[in-house]
């Protein structure tokens, strides 16, 4: 039976590089769904440290080179986020995908607009590098923490908690939407998945790959939908192929079909 083709799928707040990051079941995610449109909501890198990403991670990356090829008829978006920053000509040359700050399409007699939410978030645009410091701090603590990380995955929903994060970028997204004649607005930044609706105007948060709940939304003629990934059996704590980077660049060419097609062309924002 064929699998049902959902108009956009997005995903944000994977943060390759950092120890909690859940590549592999972000990579079945998209290998388990079909969709006509890709969007990455931002924050897909923990930073700017390429050392940082384990075997995992570099499959993710390859397996997104894979779908921006053209032959798939896949559209794959890239909205920058804040860990994002700096990234962007890397990005477009690596896995052949533009990189938006903001991203706006049609859909259902629609006007859907996706950006990653940090903008509306005051504390990261007004203390820029304290902000680096403490993610720089957060990526050498999960280092020293247990194999389940229980201690960062504590102190990620805190520093939401206490800085009302979730709240504040779900009301300057919907002011955002409004002023851009938007219908629906899509954010990341929070790793809280919420649905918010105001005036007529819906607010949507994919949520993130760090935490214990992972989630991702999708688009369709019935309307969005907040998803939920269930763990299986053979999940594990990617974590564990850290360190062998020669190893990852292989699978990132292998599973992107770099060995097999180089038809690829770079593209820039």
């Amino acid at each position: 039976m064929d699998l049902h083709v959902y108009n956009t799928l997005i995903l944000s707040d994977l943060h390759l590089g950092a120890e909690t990051s859940h590549a592999r079941e972000a990579t079945r995610v998209l290998k388990e769904n079909r969709f006509q449109r890709l969007i990455l909501l931002g924050d897909i890198f923990a930073d700017l440290n390429f050392a940082r990403l384990t075997k995992e991670h570099w499959k993710f990356l390859g397996y997104i080179r894979k779908l921006s090829n053209p032959k798939r008829n896949i559209e794959v978006v890239w909205v920058e986020g804040n860990h994002d920053h700096g990234l962007t000509n890397i990005m477009s040359h690596l896995v052949g995908v533009r990189v938006y700050q903001d991203y706006a399409w049609e859909y259902g007699g629609l006007r859907h607009v996706a950006i990653h939410g940090h903008q509306f978030d005051g504390f990261q645009v007004n203390r820029v590098r304290l902000s680096q410091w403490g993610t720089s701090l957060f990526l050498q603590l999960q280092k020293l923490d247990f194999k389940s990380k229980p201690i960062t995955r504590l102190i990620d929903r805190l520093n939401t908690r206490w800085l009302r994060m979730s709240p504040k970028v779900a009301s300057g997204a919907l002011s955002y939407a409004r002023q851009h004649g938007a219908d629906r607005i899509f954010c990341g930044h929070t790793h809280q998945a919420i649905q918010v609706e105001q005036d007529g105007v819906h607010y949507y948060n994919s949520g993130g790959w760090v935490d214990s709940r992972l989630t991702y939304l999708t688009i369709d003629e019935q309307g969005v939908e907040i998803h939920d990934y269930s763990e299986r059996a053979d999940d594990r704590d990617s974590s564990e192929e850290r360190g062998e980077t020669d190893s990852g660049l292989a699978d990132f060419a292998d599973e992107s079909g770099l060995l097999e097609d180089v038809e690829y062309e770079s593209v820039g924002r």
